[in-house]
């Protein structure tokens, strides 16, 4: 069984990339801003939620979304610690959110302690009803995902095959699938986790 969300292109990109933005600290550390800025484009095209996105949501350009995301860092900017934090996430999501006049769109945390099972279910759940789940990792012990680490990303599709349970990672301007229990069994004690969205 396959989901997988259709997604928005930015000049061949799949969603904004950090490293368009002019700052040093915002190349270093936007990815939580990209997350934040692609979601709310997404809810846009996708959950009829309007006023969320400044610009011509039909013709998304690199300029506009740079423009987008300088408005979105006075609420997600980078930290000397980054957004460590789901609870910091959904604070200031929340408060860009309410500024916008959206009331009806309400954020919770999905903590990586919790089990995989549980997990697949409510990452399948968010899918299947249409919502991308932000995902916060921070250390993990595999070198292959350096990229991936201390980073903010979204879940746009997952596959279930089997005892695998796969998700389409969209972080970069690509797409790449992975075995979700691979990234969520860190081998670090403190971690990170998702955001669940609910209208």
């Amino acid at each position: 069984m396959k989901v997988e969300l259709p997604f928005f292109e930015i000049e061949k990109s799949l969603g904004g990339q950090q490293i368009w933005f002019p700052s040093y600290m915002m190349r270093l550390g936007g990815c939580a801003t990209v997350t934040a800025c692609d979601c709310c484009i997404y809810f846009e095209l996708y959950k009829n939620l309007r006023g969320l996105y400044p610009f011509d949501v039909k013709n998304i350009s690199k300029v506009d979304y740079i423009n987008f995301a300088a408005e979105m860092k006075k609420y997600l900017h980078p930290r000397w610690h980054g957004i460590d934090k789901l609870s910091l996430y959904i604070e200031q999501f929340e408060k860009f959110l309410r500024d916008a006049g959206e009331t009806s769109l309400k954020l919770s945390a999905w903590d990586g302690e919790k089990n995989f099972k549980s997990t697949h279910l409510i990452i399948k759940f968010q899918l299947d009803n249409g919502y991308p789940v932000p995902f916060l990792m921070l250390e993990h012990t595999n070198p292959m995902l350096k990229k991936y680490t201390w980073h903010w990303f979204l879940l746009t599709g997952c596959e279930i095959s089997g005892d695998d349970f796969n998700v389409k990672v969209t972080s970069y301007g690509v797409d790449k699938w992975f075995n979700f229990d691979f990234l969520w069994d860190t081998g670090f004690n403190r971690k990170g986790g998702l955001i669940v969205f609910r209208c």
